[in-house]
């Protein structure tokens, strides 16, 4: 049997790429692995390396893996430059990372006695490609080129969301093809879809696109009016929040993942947008959005032009 790797780098900058192929690696071990998982931004080095030096009570391999790994490796290089020289036999270090340059010596001490792995995220116009071979190796279904595209303009470069929208329109064909009408027919998710991208455009920065969309949303659907309020206050809750967190000096990646924000990149533009409004904005805007949703209920407010309004209060 070939000598397994000692350490496991996993390189890519889009999360669900990075669990695909931690997943991928376990299922390729020659015997099933007792795995433990670490969050690289508050592990620490001695807990990780004990794991996988210690010996399996019941017998069999060990594996660590830990995420949000470039902060891990970051604190602990010269340590984990050392365990390189040394490493065990117990066990595997997976480390699942964003970047790793090949210049830096801790790249070259892992592909000397492991294995690097790159998973490059696809670009937008490789998306639709993507989304045809995800569909067919792992939903078992066919999708129509045009169905493909219409999922990659509607989700973008978020895999994880395009893996599960694959996951659940498998289940609605009953001939094991996804065709452009089973996409466009999902209404709620295409109406809540462009809800989100209105609110991603408040999280780039861009008032004026925001405005645009949702002029846009409320001629072309209506009921966009009573579902914008919940939505806006979700988005200055997550502003918020990231702003919080960013103060702890919580690292972006683990702000993405637990604000649910995608690609992890938007977190620095969505700080941006929070420190430049402030807390005491953000809090008024909350106050705001509780009352236009009161008046909404009692009033019958011109709901349209309230969120445009406040749309173009965000600039801060």
């Amino acid at each position: 049997m070939a000598k397994l790797p000692s350490v496991v780098a996993i390189i890519s900058s889009d999360p669900f790429l990075q669990g695909e192929a931690a997943r991928e690696f376990v299922l390729s071990l020659p015997e099933e692995p007792q795995r433990t998982d670490f969050d690289g931004s508050t592990a620490k080095l001695a807990d990780v390396l004990d794991e996988v030096r210690s010996v399996s009570m019941f017998g069999g391999l060990r594996v660590a893996i830990v995420r949000n790994a470039n902060d891990f490796v970051t604190n602990f290089r010269s340590e984990l430059e050392d365990y390189c020289e040394r490493p065990s036999d117990e066990g595997v270090l997976v480390l699942r990372m964003e970047s790793l340059p090949k210049s830096q010596r801790i790249y070259k001490a892992i592909d000397k006695i492991g294995k690097i792995i790159e998973a490059a995220a696809p670009k937008q116009y490789e998306l639709a490609n993507w989304i045809i071979g995800r569909c067919k190796s792992v939903h078992q279904a066919q999708i129509a080129p045009d169905a493909a595209n219409a999922l990659a303009e509607l989700i973008g470069a978020e895999l994880g969301r395009l893996d599960t929208e694959l996951a659940k329109l498998s289940l609605q064909t009953d001939t094991g093809r996804i065709e452009l009408s089973h996409v466009s027919g999902a209404v709620v998710f295409q109406r809540e879809q462009e809800m989100w991208n209105m609110t991603d455009q408040l999280t780039a920065g861009r008032v004026d696109e925001a405005v645009r969309r949702w002029r846009h949303m409320v001629q072309s659907d209506p009921s966009s009016e009573f579902r914008a309020v919940t939505w806006l206050a979700l988005w200055v809750e997550k502003a918020s929040r990231a702003m919080e967190m960013a103060t702890r000096r919580v690292p972006a990646m683990t702000i993405s993942k637990e604000l649910k924000i995608w690609p992890a990149q938007n977190v620095d533009s969505l700080l941006a947008v929070a420190r430049k409004l402030g807390p005491a904005r953000l809090a008024r805007a909350v106050d705001e959005l509780v009352d236009l949703d009161r008046s909404i209920k009692s009033t019958g407010t011109n709901v349209s032009a309230s969120v445009e309004r406040f749309l173009v209060s965000m600039r801060g």
